[in-house]
């Protein structure tokens, strides 16, 4: 696959070829390369997302055969949320509106939210869900490559994101023991089932056969247009301010960033199962 991409304006950078951006790569690209390139960020940029969401497609396609299904959506932004249980949600309606949020009164509120935001030259954050569906037991590897190990570890390989959670997170900690186990049983066709997903469908980083849940926090885009200041690679104080076409928020864009990655991990394990079937 190959993307010629013509929409592109190296010009708008061109007043920070030489100095340090706050909240951004280029003190670490120059500290780590000696250089870096100032026109987005290079391989900092998300611009580089791109490759995963093709990438991530063939994956989508290729788990739908296996009967998996994944969901990303915008369940946070700022501090306005979703209702936190995906299963109140509707998650056919995602590309409903444009912030990618199924609950449709939330979703106005975020679309406010940002657009005050961006009339503020300012930027800001939030999160973004994600739910899989059908996935088998059995997917996952013991020690170092455990099914949620994995999971953040592509989440976290994503521009701006600052945190990962899957299933009870760290609201998990204010729970007994006896309230956060997930207990089992046989339903009705054989199949072993847990009467809570606390763990998010997985256990021990090896899927149990429930819904794989977990969250994804993205930082306020880092660029924004408003007068800051920093130092140049002089270390003299200058100031500087973001110019042409920069997002007051990132997450819209982000779900299928989300999506592809589970994708690509998902896919991942699934092949590896099936080369131990065979071995």
């Amino acid at each position: 696959m190959a993307v010629f991409n013509k929409d592109q304006a190296s010009h708008d950078y061109s007043h920070i070829e030489n100095a340090f951006r706050p909240s951004h790569a280029d003190f670490t690209y120059t500290a780590k390369y000696g250089s870096r390139d100032h026109r987005g960020g290079g391989r900092s940029s998300a611009r580089e997302t791109l490759a995963r969401v093709a990438a991530g497609v063939l994956a989508q396609k290729f788990l739908a055969q296996q009967g998996i299904e994944i969901t990303a959506y915008v369940s946070q932004v700022g501090s306005i949320h979703a209702p936190a249980d995906y299963s109140q949600l509707d998650l056919s309606q995602v590309d409903r509106n444009i912030v990618r949020c199924p609950h449709p009164e939330t979703a106005e509120a975020m679309i406010q939210l940002i657009e005050e935001t961006r009339d503020k030259l300012d930027t800001i954050g939030g999160v973004v869900s994600c739910v899989v569906k059908g996935v088998p037991a059995g997917l996952g590897e013991p020690v170092f490559d455990k099914l949620h190990a994995e999971l953040g570890k592509a989440m976290l390989s994503i521009n701006a994101v600052k945190g990962f959670e899957y299933g009870s997170g760290f609201e998990g900690v204010s729970m007994y023991g006896s309230q956060h186990n997930d207990v089992f049983f046989t339903d009705a066709e054989g199949n072993v089932r847990t009467r809570t997903n606390h763990s998010g469908g997985i256990q021990g980083g090896i899927s149990n056969g429930q819904d794989i849940y977990f969250k994804v926090a993205f930082k306020p885009v880092a660029t924004i247009l408003q007068p800051q200041t920093t130092i140049d690679q002089a270390g003299q104080e200058v100031t500087l301010q973001g110019k042409g076409r920069h997002d007051p928020c990132v997450l819209p864009r982000a779900v299928p960033i989300v999506d592809a990655m589970a994708a690509l991990v998902l896919a991942d394990f699934v092949l590896r199962a099936r080369a131990n079937r065979i071995a």
